[in-house]
């Protein structure tokens, strides 16, 4: 799925422009090791309340039904 190779690619982006390893970004986010491994990757079945979490360390969120879509918290659809 392309939309997660998005994702995946902008969380590791961002974490390597905050110097954070997986491991140090895993603990920060409150996730685990495997899953923001599994996240850089792309991989299809990660589940999207995680996703977010590991967004919202960078104010970004992923909006549902909306391919390829990030949006800022609290920011109007349209």
């Amino acid at each position: 799925m392309q939309n997660m190779n998005i994702i995946g690619k902008f969380i590791k982006e961002e974490r390597r422009k905050a110097g954070l390893t997986q491991e140090e970004f895993a603990m920060r986010s409150g996730l685990g090791l495997r899953f923001v491994r599994e996240l850089e990757q792309g991989k299809e079945t990660v589940r999207l309340d995680k996703v977010n979490q590991a967004l919202a360390m960078f104010g970004m969120e992923a909006v549902p039904g909306v391919c390829g879509h990030l949006k800022t918290p609290g920011m109007k659809e349209g």
